[in-house]
Formats: C-alpha cells, sequence, structure tokens
C-alpha cells in the first residue's frame, strides 16, 4: 500500500518549521521515507534548539539561506507565514514549494512575488488544504461558475487562537464570542496562524478569493479539545428561484490550547505525498 504512493522518481524533501506539525512530518519521513522514495535531507526551526536529540545532527539546517547545498526537490513550510513573506522567493529558486500557512497570500505583494519566482524558475506553490473539507468541489463548482457565496467558520477554545493586531486585545464575553466576521484578506494578518483554513478556501474559489470568502472566527470555551469548521456555500439562484446550497461541519479533536487539529495533521501528511506525484508545473495549486 505504502509503496504505491511512492513518487515516480525520489524525491528530497526538507522541512522549515518544527512545531507540532513538523515534528510529526520528520518523524513520519524518518520512519517511512526510503519506502515511500522520500529522502529528508534537512530540518530548518527558527530555535535551533528544539531539534536537539530529535533532529540528527546532519539534517539539521541552521541557516535557511543555505538550503540550496542540500539540493531538495520539495521544501515544506510548516512554521509561520512569515517565512512565506521572507523566504517563498528564495525557496522557489532551488526547489517546489508547499506551503502550510496559505494565510500568508492573504498579502497581495507576498502572493504576486511568489508567482512570478514560479514562474521564472519553473517551480510550483502547492498550498496543503489541511481542516478544509470539499477543497476540490468547491474548486470545480467555482471553475463551472456555479459559487456565488462562501463563508467558513471556525470556533475553538480561545487558547488555541495566536492573534495579532486589533484582535489580541479583544476580550470574550460569555460562552461563545465571535471575534471577527469579514473578509479572510482582513482576518490573516490579525489571526496568521488561525486562518489558513478560510485563506486554502479563498484559494480554492478565486472567482471569490480572498475578499468575497467570509471568515468567521468565533472563541468557544466549551470547545478545550477540539476545533470546530463550518463550511457554508451557496450557488446562484436557478429557474425555480431556489439555490443550490451545502453545508458541512467538521470536528477536529485537538489537543488544548493547540493550533493545529489531530485531522489536520494526517491530512498535511498526505498533501505532502500528492504533490510529491504532481507534475512540476508553474502557479499556485491546492494540494
Amino acid at each position: 500500500m505504502a509503496s504505491s504512493m511512492a513518487p515516480l522518481v525520489p524525491q528530497k524533501v526538507g522541512i522549515v518549521g518544527y512545531g507540532r506539525l513538523g515534528q510529526s512530518l520528520v518523524s513520519r519521513l524518518l520512519a517511512q521515507g526510503s519506502e515511500l522514495g522520500l529522502e529528508l535531507v534537512f530540518v530548518w526551526n527558527r530555535d535551533p534548539g528544539r531539534m536537539a536529540g530529535s533532529v540528527p545532527p546532519a539534517l539539521q539546517l541552521r541557516d535557511l539561506t543555505a538550503l540550496g547545498e542540500r539540493h531538495p526537490d520539495l521544501v515544506v513550510e510548516v512554521a509561520h507565514p512569515n517565512i512565506i513573506h521572507e523566504s517563498g522567493v528564495q525557496i522557489l529558486r532551488h526547489a517546489n514549494l508547499l506551503v502550510g500557512s496559505p494565510s500568508a497570500l492573504a498579502d497581495q505583494t507576498t502572493e504576486q512575488r511568489l508567482m512570478e519566482a514560479s514562474n521564472h524558475w519553473g517551480h510550483t506553490v502547492f498550498v496543503a488544504r489541511g481542516a478544509l473539507w470539499g477543497a476540490e468541489d468547491i474548486r470545480r463548482l467555482d471553475a463551472a461558475g456555479g459559487l456565488q457565496s462562501l463563508r467558513v467558520t471556525m470556533a475553538t477554545h480561545p487558547d488555541g487562537f495566536r492573534l495579532e493586531g486589533s484582535l489580541a486585545a479583544v476580550h470574550t464575553s460569555g460562552p461563545r464570542t465571535v471575534l471577527y466576521e469579514g473578509p479572510v484578506r482582513g482576518l490573516c494578518p490579525l489571526a496568521p496562524r488561525n486562518s489558513n483554513t478560510m485563506a486554502a478556501a479563498a484559494l480554492a474559489a478565486p472567482s471569490l478569493g480572498f475578499d468575497r470568502v467570509i471568515g468567521v472566527l468565533v472563541a468557544d470555551l466549551s470547545l478545550t479539545d477540539m476545533h470546530v469548521v463550518d463550511v457554508e456555500l451557496k450557488g446562484p439562484p436557478g429557474p425555480t428561484g431556489c439555490s443550490f446550497a451545502v453545508h458541512t461541519h467538521r470536528e477536529n479533536p485537538a489537543q488544548p490550547g493547540a493550533v493545529t487539529g489531530s485531522a489536520t495533521v494526517t491530512a498535511f501528511w498526505h498533501s505532502l505525498l500528492g504533490c510529491c506525484q504532481l507534475p512540476c508545473r508553474p502557479g499556485i495549486h491546492l494540494c
């Protein structure tokens, strides 16, 4: 079963970020990489001390600007949107890039620079769909002109949020507080680590994009061990005046205070395997 997932050509993979998600990916690559045709060639973390005792010293990359020396085919970002802002273009000079922080693409300058680098160097920007259920269905409906509105609500305990700017000063009132409701583009810089599902939705529906896909962030004191994501979409009215509509409700178990839910870790691993099997083509593509 594992061998059927192996890429046609062995892939050299670098991991940028060694938090919970990065640790899981590194562990799987070390344990299963050889049978899957994947070779882990480096791991980078802003705090290198976090890798001590768990990442072999030969795989620890101290200087991210030296990643080209490891000759990766794919670099996987699972750190923070700032890595994409600061180093995304440089990474694309050497390898395909799997973005684990798609909220970075809400910044139009960053998105444009990545597109230009992708076209110039011939490498692909893959974006992990993460916790977005039905991403491929959304993409197909949007491509067919059948998507009129898309709304993504993410709710969890306040301890699971890493908020910045004006949202960091918002105090929850009562058991359930709506922290933000509006265009995803406005949410991403305020909750860069909690808006990746919404950002993936905006990329899956380019006709709506970051300005017309609505993101809702909810602090819910009852959700101590899970993240809940609701995706609601509608198409234009049909001949009878009724609209096609879908509402998915996803409950993702999560450790208290964790940014990433358990099922998202598994989904990301499959995104990594998937993009290693896809042909290299310029542009930004969900995986």
